[in-house]
């Protein structure tokens, strides 16, 4: 995806800091995978609190320093190479939420700001 403007799909995984996939982090995992496969960009996002599922909070606070804070995994692309790559999640992300979001672009890439 290059050049400005446009409709794209944005894909964004919410996932434990301390979830693994063969002694690396899913994130880590993610982020590889969606480079491999062609992806616009992915970023990891690191929350200072949280809860999922387990209804446990996860907080960075000090009194109850936690090591396993939320984390949440952000590509956008277009929609069919984001959905292409959706399979590859399956594997990956055990305990976690995985959505899908309609957004446009407004800009992409290291375009020369107007003067």
């Amino acid at each position: 995806m290059t050049g400005s403007g446009g409709r794209a799909l944005r894909l964004t995984i919410l996932i434990g800091e301390s979830d693994l996939w063969h002694h690396r982090p899913v994130y880590t995992e993610i982020v590889h995978r969606a480079h491999a496969a062609g992806l616009a960009g992915a970023s990891v996002f690191r929350g200072t609190e949280g809860f999922g599922a387990s209804s446990r909070i996860h907080t960075q606070r000090l009194l109850s320093l936690s090591e396993d804070l939320p984390v949440a995994v952000v590509v956008v692309d277009e929609e069919q190479r984001v959905r292409a790559f959706l399979p590859q999640l399956d594997e990956l992300v055990a305990d976690g939420l995985i959505m899908l979001d309609a957004c446009e672009i407004v800009r992409h890439g290291g375009q020369e700001s107007p003067k």
